[in-house]
């Protein structure tokens, strides 16, 4: 089987449909939940599928670093290694080469650094960084680029996005001589929050064709409504007849708004991160659960929910929980949390097939009050 993607319903610039993949089908948009190291955070495998996740994503840097890619194949790779038989999308590791690695160095050819955990010395290259993805299994891999931080001058943009252009040939060079049938890898789109560059990104790297397109450097702190500026002017040129992928995205209202623009596929550690340290995110928005209020509060997160965690147990036991110390808390609320996420997806692919996206827009705006601009 090979890699495809199908729009079965649009409403507006709004898509709904199915990436195939050999290890199974990826409904979008779909949110896909962040395997770090390989596993997601205080959750079972079974229980992140159970809420409705199709796909999970791993993070090459670190998977590289510990245990490294030829330990994980030798084990019979990611899949097997971390028992998610679903789909795997792996990140290039270049965002966390730049963000949390010291003493890096960037040229040509690559990037040198030292490791976050021991100070430990590597080199990755577009190639390496395929290699690292192939050796770990994944069925969407992405290129190496560079993500420079914002705000950047637009002439060190350009050199910036035009560097990740020959990394983006380099990657598809590796990718076509290291990859296994069904595999995909997608090109990234770089130029900050500059139109010219943007599209100038875009249109060479449909030149240069990939089954799927990412759209890079966003979520950095430049606001919602730069981000949705970018995509206003980014989504409209991208090729309809392939997914796209708003990488780092994101809050809720984030994702609604980027899928009204186009966009099919999203990864954030948002869901995990905020459900370890207590916070968790409802169709009424997010709630601290540490706070003084919820000590007596009987009520579940969501009594309507499918996930156990949203509906058997009350705000009052979590807040207990997280008082006591006891990991049975960050466990319950991450697991809520992303049955929330894949709720709101699974409510969004329903707007768009139906026809009334803009009245499940309306709707999560009055009950959210976050702008949807």
């Amino acid at each position: 089987m090979t890699f495809s993607f199908s729009v079965h319903a649009t409403d507006g610039p709004a898509r709904t449909g199915v990436i195939a993949t050999p290890r199974g089908e990826i409904r979008t948009p779909a949110f896909m939940p962040v395997g770090t190291a390989g596993t997601v955070k205080a959750m079972f495998p079974e229980d992140v599928r159970a809420t409705g996740a199709d796909v999970i994503l791993g993070n090459t840097y670190h998977l590289m670093l510990r245990p490294g890619p030829e330990r994980v194949a030798a084990l019979g790779g990611l899949h097997r290694f971390m028992n998610w038989p679903g789909p795997i999308l792996t990140d290039s590791g270049g965002f966390q080469v730049m963000s949390l690695s010291s003493l890096r160095k960037l040229t040509e050819e690559g990037v040198s650094f030292q490791s976050h955990i021991d100070g430990s010395k590597h080199f990755l290259s577009p190639e390496r960084s395929i290699e690292i993805q192939c050796l770990l299994g994944a069925d969407i891999q992405m290129q190496l680029d560079e993500c420079p931080a914002m705000p950047i001058a637009h002439d060190q943009c350009a050199d910036s996005m035009r560097l990740s252009l020959r990394w983006a040939e380099r990657s598809k060079r590796a990718f076509d001589e290291m990859s296994k049938p069904g595999q995909a890898l997608f090109g990234i789109v770089q130029g900050a929050n500059y139109e010219d560059l943007r599209l100038e990104s875009l249109s060479r790297l449909m030149e240069i064709g990939f089954p799927g397109y990412s759209i890079g450097g966003l979520a950095v702190g430049e606001g919602r409504e730069e981000m949705f500026r970018v995509l206003d002017f980014t989504t409209p040129h991208m090729d309809a007849g392939k997914p796209r992928y708003l990488m780092g995205v994101g809050k809720p209202a984030d994702i609604v708004g980027a899928v009204a623009r186009g966009v099919d596929m999203f990864d954030c550690v948002l869901p995990t991160r905020a459900g370890r340290h207590g916070q968790a995110w409802t169709p009424d928005g997010p709630i601290t659960l540490t706070n003084a209020r919820f000590a007596t509060d009987d009520t579940p997160l969501d009594s309507e929910s499918d996930c156990p965690a949203s509906r058997d147990y009350s705000k009052a036991y979590l807040h207990h929980l997280f008082k006591a110390g006891e990991y049975l808390g960050p466990m319950l609320l991450t697991w809520h949390n992303l049955a929330y996420y894949q709720q709101l997806m699974a409510g969004l692919r329903a707007a768009i097939s139906s026809g009334r996206l803009a009245d499940f827009i309306t709707e999560f705006r009055g009950r959210t009050g976050e702008a949807i601009l």
